[in-house]
């Protein structure tokens, strides 16, 4: 009969034996110290890194260790943080934090974390991505050459944006920010670019319009929606934009072309300005801490068009941002745009006069140029910017001008036609070819004729009739000078201009008769003014001869 050390000793032998088959799990462990606003303050966690996620075993709820100091970690709760209590204890799980990435995302709206929000079962993904990451360098990328079609007339016309370029939309509230950023996201339907719209600090009832109208374009197809409404706590605001990133980096890394859209990055640099203070990081200007330029510039790095040794693809950025009475200088505009290729200024005055976008086309410039214009599109707006900044000073001097010759007012009338076409509705995005024949036929004088009130109509009829009668133009455009490089030919050209002629002589919308009858007595009256100003002005130096004589 074996004793009991035999026996003994047998399990500790076994014990042994067994230990290095499983490993061991290891975790610092502390203990909340303070909570306030959102932010943990935990005595402990030595061996916690950076944007490590922590965990509250009392509630379930996750953390973020965002400032390691010497004795304490400060850790924003990724939470309702009014469950969190001082001497609750938290452990580090050694996952950086990160967010799921791939296909399945795409037609999804989701939080910061990769959470579904829309009720429609749980994302079956099993990639994820770390949420911070380094920008791609200089070696990997290529020079931006491929447009981005806005599907707006006044942008691709004159701001046109590249796929890899960063351009920011900027302007006071109200004025139609979010809506270029979403007409964009409509524009793309049947196209190959995947879009991320990135909601922070938004109310929950206006991101929910926001993902209907794109549903009912058909856009939530290629779109995936990263939200951080405005009830959500300072630390979600603040990773949403780095999880949006993080999700449209994938793509680009796969080789396929990503947009992504944030709405807006005032409101997270406040959500940043928040953290900072709570945890006590030194203020600066407008209280915001001193790497806020940090804070968007790492993230808008992370766009880029790669090059064909890294698959080729591309991220384009739009971020926005809201200023205060047309003011751009303020911190947060100056900084994102000396970090951005350009912005898209709108304007206060512009919106309410009805010019919509309301683009103001002194203070707008993409830096790209026309790098990331299609030929066809080069070759007919070339000088339209140009035109327009003239047209606009004339105007302004026109107002102090009691009589103006024929070719100023010729201009002015050029000019407030082009200002017309430019004009669009919203969600109504137009496809290049028509953008290219409208402009050409603008410029080219079709429509000098055309009463001012009456050009949205021709436009629109323009549109229609090109389609129903002449589509192999708007095919030959787009296969030879929009997917192809080459300018658009002379026999093109006359084709178009012969189509613009026959339009106007056969389906274009006419004056009534009443109107025609009043438009001449008005030129009668003028008419009748000159003559009588003009004999006015000979019999005066004809009575100041009689008194010298």
């Amino acid at each position: 009969m074996a004793s009991w050390a035999d026996e003994i000793s047998a399990i500790i032998e076994k014990n042994i034996a067994g230990f290095g088959g499983s490993e061991t799990e290891t975790a610092s462990v502390g203990t909340v110290i303070s909570v306030q606003d959102g932010i943990a303050r935990v005595y402990g966690l030595q061996d916690v890194k950076y944007l490590e996620l922590v965990e509250f075993p009392r509630t379930g709820i996750m953390g973020l260790a965002f400032n390691l100091e010497e004795e304490t970690v400060s850790c924003p709760i990724l939470g309702d943080y009014t469950h969190i209590q001082e001497d609750d204890e938290v452990r580090t799980t050694g996952r950086v934090i990160s967010v799921p990435v791939g296909d399945a995302l795409i037609g999804r709206v989701v939080s910061p974390l990769g959470e579904p929000l829309d009720d429609k079962g749980p994302i079956n993904t099993d990639k994820t991505r770390l949420v911070e990451r380094v920008a791609p360098g200089v070696i990997t990328r290529q020079q931006v050459d491929t447009p981005v079609q806005t599907g707006l007339k006044a942008i691709d016309s004159m701001i046109p944006i590249g796929r890899g370029q960063r351009e920011l939309i900027i302007g006071d509230r109200q004025t139609g920010k979010s809506a270029i950023a979403i007409d964009t996201i409509i524009n793309q339907k049947g196209k190959d670019l995947i879009c991320i719209y990135v909601a922070i600090g938004q109310k929950n009832s206006t991101v929910a319009r926001t993902v209907e109208i794109l549903e009912q374009h058909g856009a939530m197809e290629h779109t995936i929606v990263v939200v951080a409404s405005a009830s959500e706590p300072a630390p979600l605001k603040y990773l949403a934009p780095y999880s949006g990133c993080a999700i449209g980096e994938e793509f680009m890394e796969t080789g396929r072309d990503a947009l992504i859209v944030y709405d807006d990055l005032s409101k997270h640099a406040e959500a940043y300005r928040n953290i900072s203070l709570i945890i006590r990081r030194p203020p600066g200007r407008e209280a915001y801490p001193g790497d806020v330029f940090y804070l968007h510039s790492r993230l808008l790095e992370r766009a880029a068009r790669l090059n064909k040794d890294y698959g080729g693809g591309s991220l384009t950025a739009l971020p926005i941002v809201e200023t205060r009475a047309n003011d751009i200088s303020a911190y947060i505009p100056t900084n994102v745009i000396s970090i951005t290729d350009g912005q898209i200024f709108l304007e206060t005055d512009l919106f309410n006069a009805g010019i919509r976008p309301a683009v103001n086309v002194g203070l707008s410039v993409s830096r790209v140029g026309s790098n990331a214009q299609s030929r066809a599109m080069r070759q007919v707006a070339g000088t339209l910017r140009l035109d327009l900044a003239q047209f606009r000073e004339l105007a302004a001097f026109a107002q102090f001008a009691s009589d103006l010759d024929k070719a100023t007012r010729n201009r002015l009338e050029r000019g407030q036609r082009l200002t017309e076409i430019l004009k669009q509705p919203q969600y109504a995005p137009v496809s290049v070819e028509k953008q290219v024949m409208i402009i050409y036929a603008a410029n080219s004088g079709y429509l000098d004729d055309v009463p001012l009130d009456k050009i949205a109509a021709w436009e629109t009829a323009f549109y229609r009739y090109m389609d129903a009668n002449h589509p192999e133009i708007g095919e030959a455009i787009v296969e030879k000078s929009v997917t192809g490089k080459e300018k658009m030919s002379d026999d093109l050209l006359k084709q178009l201009n012969a189509a613009i002629e026959e339009y106007k002589k056969t389906a274009a919308p006419r004056e009534d008769e009443a109107a025609q009858a009043k438009k001449a007595e008005e030129a009668r009256k003028a008419a009748a003014q000159g003559a009588s100003t003009s004999g006015s002005g000979n019999e005066e130096p004809a009575e100041q001869a009689n008194q010298a004589r």
